[in-house]
């Protein structure tokens, strides 16, 4: 998430547009934190105000309730990440191998980054209801359909071996978001990072189970 930015008052106040989003940035920020402290079940739109620096009314102003919130936290925590993780991806060397170690690393790294945000997107939002756990699904599905077009991408051009069908890369992330949540929820392993050989070994051992 961005960092918290203050919004001038009085004659130099920016146009109501701006403090409207800087409102709202603050507001997502906290919400992920207190969702990563407390647990969806527990957290509250007072508890996110009052995080935020904010009044109940303030939030009631953007969000109709914890839900909308999360739901807006998620959609923006999963679209930077699988943003990071493409850029990383189309930026590395002209090696199949490369491309997918420069994607995990921004994967990992962003799990380093943005603890809370990360939390909110693998672990709270499981608890959060049936609309939450549908946006879910369609995010974990978006993220096979990028493995598997870069998986595609690496076939035409080095001869890589071929992902049999679009589940096993939905079987990647599986076992990618289990670990990723594993370390956020136990703290396992303590270094994040750590993560990075045992899912390079993941996917590379699939791979050549696919020739």
């Amino acid at each position: 998430m961005a960092e918290r930015v203050s919004v001038p008052r009085g004659r130099h106040a920016p146009p109501l547009e701006v403090r409207l989003e800087v409102q709202r940035e603050r507001l997502l920020e906290a919400a992920a934190v207190v969702f990563a402290e407390r647990g969806y079940a527990e957290a509250s739109a007072e508890a996110i105000s009052r995080a935020a620096g904010m009044s109940k009314a303030t939030f009631y102003e953007h969000f109709a309730n914890k839900e909308e919130v999360m739901l807006a936290l998620f959609d923006e925590a999963a679209r930077v990440m699988m943003e990071r993780v493409g850029v990383a991806i189309s930026g590395a060397s002209e090696d199949a191998d490369a491309r997918v170690r420069a994607g995990l690393h921004a994967f990992v790294q962003g799990l380093a980054e943005y603890p809370a945000a990360s939390q909110t997107l693998l672990v709270q939002i499981i608890g959060a209801g049936p609309k939450a756990m549908e946006r879910r699904d369609a995010i974990l599905e978006g993220f096979a359909k990028l493995i598997d077009e870069e998986n595609r991408t690496a076939h035409d051009r080095w001869d890589v071996p071929r992902l049999r069908s679009i589940e096993d890369a939905y079987a990647l992330v599986g076992a990618i978001v289990e670990l990723a949540s594993r370390h956020l929820r136990h703290g396992r392993p303590a270094d994040v990072h750590e993560l990075e050989p045992v899912l390079e070994r993941l996917i590379l051992g699939l791979l050549e189970q696919s020739r």
